[in-house]
């Protein structure tokens, strides 16, 4: 259906280049200046990254013996089909990016011990100990904690009607697929989780596939979120504004609110990790995968009916947009926790991305590993989540305790890279009003607190994206 609707974003013409080290970032990634509308104009003046029109994360569990022979085979296995596809594909939004990323069950179960000393490990080194360290965190609670972190819930977290608890899940592997072509991301499911003789989906018992969309109304047409919600017959679908890049009507990828350059990798910023200067996960980072359904009706007919509401939810209260329905920035350093206590004092009510601008970034100006400097205020996480008509997704292993239904439901895959799993909690813990010194007097799921009473949250799991060159299979190599 996507692909009758939405015509591929004008992407610019790039020599090729070879593969970053950077798993999550898209390389050649488009960035437009657009107007109020959300559409791209000479008299734009906010930046907005265009996303991949077609997004899709494949879990799994291992399908491997627990042994080192076993492993290492599955290692090379694994990352010969990853570099057959990136002869075909280059990782850009015009080939397919891939991002492949492990969860803690697959360290704990198929890495208990490093047999073998190397560089970055003394043999015996024993789960968890291998993982890179959060040092700022460590710092505060005084005790080792690690980048990577068991998923977790937070107060505003509230299933649907009937769902029962919120799912932990506990996948070895996720594979996250961008593109703007469909038939790109079509081939490298197939070669990574198909069973012909060159593939790797012997490797795998695929629990999940997730599939989305993003986008499609930078250049004036029709939005994906406002076309297949209307032709779904989603309720409040009349609702989502034209271009809109996602249902709730506002655009996620604001340059100004996703982390730039490198800076979400475990070792970029100083003082949060271990892994500078010779860390075995440099240049990668953390991930969080969650689903959350997304009420239209209650956004746009019963909670937040006029748009100056849904722009004080969404961001702030006290602001007062043009009429006009579409992207609206909140340029950094954004408020902070001060004047959200303030805001709170005067209007009962704070916005989403105000409650987290500045837990979210650098607050004082600050120098990289590598030398690039950013000013206070900086956004540190980069955000690559995607609206769905997943309920709650396209394919489940376990259907009964996924609660899966062929009814189309509007939905987020959300997904954020950050260098530690501390600092998605304590941003998402902000959205809540939970502050690390002060919680806000709002109840989490008040029509007062953002954005919080339209959102359902029925899965969560965090994951370790190692750097390109140890994707497949990481430290499988050192066990004997």
């Amino acid at each position: 259906m996507i692909d009758t609707m939405a015509k591929p974003p004008d992407r610019p013409a790039v020599a090729d280049s070879p593969p970053i080290q950077e798993q999550y970032i898209l390389q050649n990634e488009q960035v437009v200046m657009v107007d109020g509308s959300g559409v791209k104009s000479s008299n734009g003046t906010i930046a907005v990254r265009v996303p991949t029109l077609h997004n899709h994360v494949i879990t799994a569990r291992l399908n491997v013996p627990t042994n080192a022979k076993a492993l290492q085979e599955a290692q090379d296995h694994l990352e010969s089909a990853l570099l057959d596809l990136e002869r075909h594909f280059p990782p850009t939004p015009t080939g397919v990016a891939t991002t492949v990323a492990w969860g803690l069950p697959y360290f704990h179960h198929y890495i208990p011990t490093l047999g073998r000393a190397s560089d970055f490990f003394k043999a015996g080194t024993r789960y968890p100990a291998y993982l890179p360290v959060d040092l700022a965190t460590s710092k505060l609670e005084g005790r080792t904690v690690y980048s990577l972190q068991e998923a977790r819930t937070f107060p505003s977290d509230q299933p649907p009607p009937g769902f029962g608890s919120i799912r932990l899940e506990q996948n070895d592997v996720a594979v996250l697929l961008r593109s703007d072509s469909l038939a790109n991301i079509t081939a490298a499911s197939n070669a990574l989780f198909g069973h012909g003789s060159n593939q790797a989906g012997s490797l795998f018992k695929v629990t999940s596939i997730r599939q989305g969309f993003s986008g499609g109304g930078f250049y004036g047409q029709q939005g994906l979120p406002s076309k297949l919600a209307l032709a779904a017959d989603i309720p409040g679908a009349q609702s989502i504004p034209r271009q809109a890049q996602g249902f709730l009507g506002f655009a996620t990828t604001l340059e100004s609110n996703m982390g730039p350059d490198n800076i979400a990798n475990l070792e970029t910023l100083p003082g949060l990790t271990d892994q500078w200067p010779n860390g075995y996960f440099k240049q990668g980072t953390t991930m969080h995968l969650s689903h959350l359904f997304q009420d239209l009706v209650t956004w746009y007919e019963k909670n937040y009916p006029r748009y100056a509401d849904r722009v004080q939810a969404m961001l702030q209260p006290g602001l007062s947009p043009a009429p006009a329905p579409g992207t609206f920035a909140l340029q950094p350093p954004g408020q902070s926790e001060a004047e959200v206590a303030k805001g709170v004092q005067r209007y009962h009510a704070y916005g989403h991305t105000g409650s987290m601008s500045q837990v979210d970034s650098t607050t004082s100006p600050i120098t990289s590993k590598y030398g690039k400097s950013y000013p206070t205020g900086t956004t540190i996480p980069v955000r690559g989540d995607f609206d769905t008509l997943d309920n709650p997704f396209h394919y489940t292993s376990d259907p009964t305790a996924d609660h899966y239904s062929k009814k189309p439901a509007a939905g987020l895959h959300f997904i954020q890279f950050q260098p530690t799993t501390a600092i998605f909690n304590v941003v998402r813990l902000s959205m809540d009003g939970h502050y690390p010194d002060m919680t806000l007097p709002i109840a989490p799921r008040s029509p007062h607190a953002g954005i919080n009473s339209v959102l359902n949250t029925t899965h969560r799991q965090n994951y370790l994206v190692p750097p390109r060159r140890h994707r497949s299979f990481p430290l499988a190599e050192f066990l004997v």
